[in-house]
């Protein structure tokens, strides 16, 4: 991954965004033309888990364009995550040179966890969250009306899931950076549990495209879970690196500490 300088005029800041937002979309498309052509199995993969929700088991295709459109999107979507490594790379490559050298080492950890919670995150939605989710939106309306299952709309669903549980299992890093960075101290996130939780309520319940609670509980369970791992993995780093006194440390007290041992 070249590493720009730290300071660059801002069209060329512009111009190193460009350029990897270039290789993300022209790896996105590559591979979104290759996968096209194995869609319909790949489909019957999506389809396993909520097969047993479903009343008929067929999906219905409504319009003349559906077909087509169904199996574009379905592409592009095996196609992030396909690509999902090379667009964290492309990512933090672009952020790397804002970060210190004492920090760089991080990058290669970092981006290595993030793409192992992102399939992680979509395993778990696959296996636990998808028969739920459609089970209880399907039961909605089982007394008073038939579902026609219109393949655009539940495989939109499905996508929008799995996406959605992949990115919200990338939280543990994010609690882990703020906290071994000082940017938050360890001790508020402690402290603080109760507003974390109910946050984390609300962010279940913002990122779950449905309306089923049974999804939005699971998540949330779910990032309890991965939060309390996180917070126990940033103590222990603090305390080895730099004692049990930094977990009460602030930003500016973790940079004071760097200078003074430099």
């Amino acid at each position: 991954m070249p590493i720009g300088p730290a300071r660059m005029p801002l069209f060329d800041h512009i111009g190193e965004l460009r350029r990897r937002l270039t290789i993300i979309v022209v790896s996105l498309l590559v591979c979104a033309i290759v996968v096209y052509f194995a869609t319909p199995a790949l489909i019957e993969l999506m389809m396993d888990q909520i097969r047993e929700a479903m009343r008929g088991g067929d999906l219905y295709v409504f319009t003349a364009l559906g077909g087509f459109t169904i199996r574009f999107q379905v592409a592009l979507f095996f196609s992030v995550i396909i690509c999902a490594p090379i667009i964290i790379w492309e990512i933090m490559g672009f952020f790397l040179p804002a970060l210190k050298p004492s920090e760089r080492k991080w990058v290669v950890p970092t981006v290595a966890a993030m793409v192992v919670l992102f399939f992680l995150g979509m395993i778990f939605c696959y296996f636990v969250i998808q028969s739920a989710a459609f089970g209880w939106l399907l039961d909605q309306s089982f007394e008073f009306a038939q579902n026609l299952a219109n393949a655009e709309d539940y495989l939109n669903i499905y996508m929008m899931l799995e996406i959605g549980f992949g990115i919200a299992f990338q939280l543990p890093l994010v609690i882990f950076y703020l906290s071994i960075l000082h940017v938050v101290p360890y001790k508020t996130f402690r402290s603080q549990w109760r507003y974390v939780y109910v946050a984390l309520m609300i962010l279940s319940a913002v990122v779950t495209p449905d309306a089923s609670p049974i999804t939005m509980l699971l998540m949330f369970a779910a990032l309890i879970a991965l939060y309390e791992v996180a917070l126990a993995v940033a103590r222990y780093i603090i305390v080895a690196r730099d004692g049990k006194a930094a977990l009460k440390w602030s930003r500016e007290d973790y940079e004071q500490h760097a200078l003074d041992n430099d």
